[in-house]
């Protein structure tokens, strides 16, 4: 809908030297515009959108920018936009009764269609359409006049008369102008050819009109921007972003007549960039036997877009998925993914982009084996343990036992000295009396332990000495 709004006020302001001026784009595109239709205008011309400057009723209203707003007073607006000056002017109407044209502009051989409209949509009864003064006979569809195919002889001041809510009401005078349509065919061509290029490359379209024509004006529009892009023969789009696909047309016009070219189609080819692999489940470290999938995508790239995976470096499969089931030791390693799109008409220039390398570690299952191994290795562990214990146990004993024996082999001290007179040695070593000795032994009552009264030959007491000389 913006395109054809900017096909009108190009028509309306565009110079015979093809000089590019503002243009004041209204939205619904009626012209004039009524405010409960809420209308937006919108100002286009060289500069910055923060530059425009706003005039109603040929007084500046508001500060500067912005470049587009909805209306919410009736008036007549004008925009100014630097070094492409001012714009032709948009009524904004408030009244009983207003007929509207579209704002496109109406070439020979067309279709139009005018409509009289009541305050706030009110209905609008017995209408009557005049052209240039002169009331217009025949049937006519209600509040709408229908004009086809348009001819030279319809351009004109139109307006129309009804009656709204009981009262009789008059519209304003619109004009209508329709342009001859010139009997030569405009074509567009492009370099290089094919339409279809990469981000960043530049173009040139060329717009081409039979020779002897004369003195012409051209200029470029792309279908869904209001913008003018060019006003000479030749278009030059450089370091095409991916914005700038879509149809391009040339316009041509010798003051009066207007012709188009048939749409040129350009697609910009974005190349593949930032490829990522995601897994499914979401583990890098997955047990024997698992399945595992692997996926490939890119963030930016125009199709058709193929995809290659690497493991280790050598190339295992192609497509975005890559299956991984019953897995094995030998899926352990790295793993990458290479996306390719060929970009242009002849698919010549190839774009790759190669993901980030992702590790990936295969775990050994228990086999039934390795769990006896496992059990037989604890029990024996176990009674390694027990051996050990017993073997503490038996030594403790053992060296108790060597204890006690030394402990008995070795005599306190006390017992080793020389007995007082009438005091009594007991022991439990042998004692054998010396010759000459008289000895007399009483048996206790524990026939295991005897103790023997040394006595010396004339029944004194024996010597330390002679005791251990007894000793056996």
């Amino acid at each position: 809908m913006a395109g054809k709004v900017a096909l009108l006020l190009w028509a309306q302001t565009l110079h015979l030297a093809g000089a590019l001026t503002t243009q004041l784009l209204v939205e619904p595109p009626w012209k004039p515009a009524v405010l409960w239709d809420r209308v937006t205008l919108t100002c286009q011309g060289s500069g910055t959108a923060g530059a425009t400057i706003w005039y109603k009723d040929r007084q500046r209203w508001g500060p500067k920018g912005p470049d587009h707003f909805t209306v919410t007073e009736s008036g007549t607006y004008t925009c100014d936009r630097p070094r492409t000056g001012l714009s032709l002017s948009m009524t904004v109407l408030y009244d009983e009764l207003v007929l509207q044209v579209p704002t496109r502009a109406l070439l020979e051989g067309d279709t139009v269609t005018l409509r009289c409209r009541g305050w706030r949509n009110n209905p609008v009864t017995r209408v009557s359409f005049y052209h240039d003064g002169k009331k217009l006979g025949g049937l006519h569809d209600g509040t709408e006049l229908s004009l086809s195919p348009l001819q030279l002889r319809h351009s004109g001041q139109y307006r129309c008369k009804g009656r709204v809510l009981s009262l009789w009401s008059e519209s304003n005078l619109v004009t209508v102008t329709v342009h001859r349509v010139p009997p030569t065919r405009v074509s567009v061509s492009v370099q290089p050819p094919g339409g279809q290029v990469a981000l960043g490359d530049s173009l040139v379209l060329s717009c081409a009109v039979a020779p002897g024509t004369g003195h012409l004006s051209f200029s470029w529009l792309r279908e869904g921007s209001g913008a003018l892009l060019g006003t000479g023969p030749c278009l030059h789009l450089r370091h095409l972003g991916d914005n700038d696909s879509g149809q391009y047309r040339c316009r041509v016009s010798d003051g009066d007549n207007m012709a188009e070219s048939d749409p040129l189609n350009i697609t910009v080819l974005v190349p593949v960039a930032n490829a990522t692999i995601t897994l499914s489940p979401l583990s890098h470290q997955v047990r024997a036997g698992d399945n595992m999938t692997l996926r490939c995508s890119v963030q930016m790239g125009s199709a058709p877009v193929t995809f290659t995976w690497l493991h280790n470096g050598q190339e295992v499969a192609q497509g975005p998925l890559l299956e991984l089931r019953d897995i094995d030791v030998g899926h352990s390693g790295i793993y990458q993914c290479v996306a390719t799109n060929q970009l242009g008409q002849d698919g010549h220039r190839i774009f790759r982009a190669l993901s980030p390398e992702m590790a990936l570690e295969v775990t050994p299952r228990d086999t039934g084996t390795n769990r006896d191994t496992g059990v037989a290795a604890g029990i024996g562990g176990a009674l390694l343990f027990l051996l050990l214990l017993l073997g503490v146990i038996v030594a403790w004993h053992q060296w108790h036992r060597v204890a006690d024996r030394k402990y008995q082999e070795r005599a306190p001290p006390d017992l080793l000295a020389p007995p007082e007179e009438g005091e009594v040695l007991y022991t439990h070593v042998v004692v054998t009396k010396r010759a000459g000795a008289s000895s007399r032994a009483t048996t206790l009552q524990d026939p295991q332990v005897t103790y023997t009264e040394l006595q010396g030959p004339q029944g004194r007491p024996q010597e330390p000495g002679d005791i251990y000389g007894n000793v056996l």
